[in-house]
C-alpha cells in the first residue's frame, strides 16, 4: 500500500455511506406509501457492500464497493380500509414494510461513519503535508 491508499479507502467508504444514506432517505420517504396489492407495496431497500483489494503490478487498490441493493423480505402491512382510493376488491390496502425506527438508527450510523471517514481523510492529508514539510 502506498502513501495515498488511505485516500482511496476513505473515499470509497464515503461513497458507500452516501449510497447508504440515500437508500435510507428513500425508505423513510416511503413509510406511508400505500398500494392496492401486496406485489405493488413498497419494500425496504438496503445496499450490500463488500471490501475489495485489487492488485495491479504490485500496487494494490483497496476500498469498499457496492454489490447490490436488496429488498426486504419482511411482510408488508395489510390494512382493511374499504373507503381508501387504493383498496382492492376485498377492501384491503397494502403499506410498506419500512420500520422507521430501524431506518433512523441506520441513518445515524451511516452519518457517523461518513463523518469518521472525512476525519480520516483530513488527518491523512495533514500528516502527508507534515511529512512533506520535513524536507524543507
Amino acid at each position: 500500500m502506498g502513501l495515498f491508499a488511505n485516500f482511496n479507502i476513505s473515499g470509497s467508504a464515503i461513497s458507500a455511506q452516501s449510497i447508504r444514506l440515500n437508500t435510507t432517505a428513500s425508505n423513510l420517504a416511503n413509510v406511508e406509501t400505500m398500494a392496492s396489492s401486496e406485489a405493488e407495496a413498497y419494500r425496504s431497500r438496503q445496499p450490500v457492500f463488500q471490501a475489495f483489494m485489487n492488485s495491479h503490478g504490485g500496487v494494490g487498490e483497496v476500498g469498499v464497493q457496492m454489490l447490490d441493493i436488496v429488498e426486504s423480505q419482511r411482510a408488508v402491512e395489510r390494512r382493511y380500509d374499504p373507503g381508501h382510493a387504493l383498496a382492492n376488491e376485498d377492501g384491503f390496502v397494502f403499506g410498506s414494510n419500512v420500520n422507521p425506527v430501524e431506518e433512523m438508527a441506520n441513518m445515524i450510523s451511516a452519518s457517523r461513519a461518513y463523518q469518521n471517514n472525512v476525519e480520516v481523510l483530513n488527518t491523512s492529508r495533514d500528516l502527508l503535508l507534515r511529512v512533506l514539510s520535513l524536507g524543507s
